[in-house]
């Protein structure tokens, strides 16, 4: 039976996903991926899901479950992707047994993330299939075309979308599910056993199959040529548009004015597809969301004399997303009633929930920085990281998930005291442990506070791997029972706090003081769902 459902993009991808088959979703929680295994866990329970402690883990579960023969999923942001690659890069080598789909949401304008690196990137380096959906409908049909794929190449796939498709909704037309693989466990070891010679033998079949995943690519239906009428004239421009933006370019009416279109959803990119348009034109015009990886790819196929127009050029922003204004100028067409941000609207910058325990942590940590001359506090990546913000302006770095610990240790060894870090319970065993570990075992002069809500609260609430295990990790590192602290933060504990805080900085070594209570978000969830 076919049906209708209004969806995020985010939602059918997890949709199609639960259709085409899964038996698994591993993922770490990470704006704009989470809804797809929030939505998997609230409407499947049939598929193994729970939150894992990193991308890396994620990637590595996911691999275990194709190699067993069933069909896998795993998400992340495009920054998640950094830390997956280890895994991502070497499953290409591997391959697969039963169906993986490694989705990243990428995040172009930086709405939530650091950068805005683009994870195509990521799938051309790895040399496997990439999937890029323009809408919602198209993400959910992807999903088994997707696993088809990669049973069939016996390739990982590289799904990739961005914010403003994974968070806006349209209607979907959704069919029948198909049932999960049964279990058949990978019978050949060799090419899973990653030493050099049956790595170099691997590494040689991966590029053998590339000829075959780029006549896939020309064949797609997901990649696919709109001419206006006939007129027998060259066109002066012609657009290759990718994903999302392709619906920006159809927004401003190319077949009126005579541009063709060629449509790119998979690759690598269908290089007969892209010369033919070439020769139709005088000129192309390339819109992607993201970096201008087809730009460059475009160039070098077609030669430097021909002309190419797009982010490098100027003649689309060469940052931040597009927009159907930007390519409408591009185009040539003349916007009449072009977007403009309300000007009398003031800004209100994120901030700190009221009741919040980081705000008495950061109370706490700059009465005391105060009293040292030339104190810093690292910061890392999570909610806590608005304590860079007034009122607070605590937070003299935050550069990637777990780099507080290790950026302080490295301070500390230049001679910078005191030398705080400042991480969340979910970034602490994501990326935080090992740098930790580091420290303990050089004996560095850091203080470290773990600021424990109890939750993954940056991104919805989602379980902390590490709750109330963080006393024990911490001594199992190695770190002197003495200097593991807890401390509860509530303005009326500030004396103990800033005492703590003292004590600890003065002890030549490495400390980690815990202040704990539950976020004031999932606290009031859980008394709304209990009344």
């Amino acid at each position: 039976m076919i049906t209708r459902k209004l969806l995020l993009g985010d939602e059918a991808i997890a949709l199609g996903a639960i259709h085409a088959g899964i038996s698994g979703v591993y993922a770490y929680p990470g704006t704009p991926s989470t809804e797809i295994t929030e939505y998997i866990q609230a409407h499947a329970p049939e598929v193994r899901s729970r939150w894992c402690t990193n991308e890396k883990t994620a990637m590595e579960a996911a691999l275990g479950m194709a190699y067993a023969g069933k069909r896998a999923l795993v998400c992340m942001k495009h920054v998640g992707m950094n830390v997956a690659a280890d895994a991502f890069v070497n499953s290409a080598i591997t391959g697969v047994n039963g169906g993986l789909v490694v989705l990243a949401a990428d995040d172009p304008s930086m709405h939530s993330s650091q950068n805005e690196q683009d994870s195509r990137f990521y799938g051309k380096f790895a040399m496997i299939p990439i999937l890029e959906p323009s809408t919602q409908q198209e993400a959910y049909d992807m999903m088994p075309y997707a696993y088809a794929l990669s049973e069939e190449t016996k390739l990982p796939v590289l799904m990739r979308v961005v914010t403003r498709l994974a968070h806006s909704r349209a209607g979907v037309t959704v069919r029948e599910p198909r049932p999960q693989n049964v279990l058949h466990p990978e019978t050949d070891r060799t090419h899973w056993v990653l030493l050099p010679a049956n790595a170099r033998r691997q590494y040689a079949s991966l590029v053998g199959k590339q000829d075959s995943l780029l006549a896939s690519s020309e064949a797609s239906p997901y990649n696919s040529c709109k001419r206006p009428a006939a007129t027998g004239n060259v066109a002066p421009l012609g657009v290759i548009a990718c994903g999302i933006a392709y619906n920006y370019v159809m927004e401003n009416c190319p077949q009126e004015l005579g541009i063709p279109v060629l449509k790119v959803s998979q690759y690598p990119l269908p290089e007969a597809a892209i010369k033919a348009l070439a020769n139709e034109c005088e000129a192309l015009l390339i819109a992607e969301d993201g970096q201008p990886l087809v730009e460059e790819q475009v160039k070098s196929l077609l030669g430097a004399d021909y002309p190419i127009k797009g982010r490098l050029t100027g003649d689309l922003p060469r940052m931040g997303e597009l927009t159907p204004d930007c390519v409408g100028k591009a185009l040539g067409v003349t916007i009449e009633q072009p977007y403009v941000q309300a000007q009398n609207v003031m800004p209100r910058p994120p901030a700190l929930c009221q009741g919040c325990g980081h705000r008495d942590v950061y109370d706490a940590l700059n009465k005391v920085a105060a009293e040292y001359e030339g104190a810093r506090i690292f910061g890392d990546i999570g909610c806590y990281t608005l304590g860079a913000l007034p009122p607070f302006r605590a937070i003299d770095s935050c550069v990637d998930m777990g780099a507080s610990i290790t950026m302080a240790k490295g301070a500390a060894d230049a001679g910078l005291f005191p030398a705080i870090a400042v991480i969340g319970d979910s970034t602490f065993t994501h990326s935080g442990m090992t740098g930790l570990l580091d420290a303990i075992n050089d004996g560095s002069n850091i203080t470290v506070i773990i600021s424990d809500n109890l939750t993954t609260a940056m991104t919805g609430g989602q379980d902390s791997a590490g709750t109330n295990k963080f006393e024990a990790i911490c001594l199992g590192l190695g770190l002197a029972p003495e200097h593991v602290r807890v401390v509860v933060p509530l303005p009326k504990n500030m004396e103990e706090i800033t005492r703590i805080i003292r004590e600890e900085i003065e002890y030549p070594g490495v400390s980690v003081i815990i202040p704990r209570r539950e976020c004031m978000q999932t606290l009031q969830r859980k008394l709304r769902n209990k009344k």
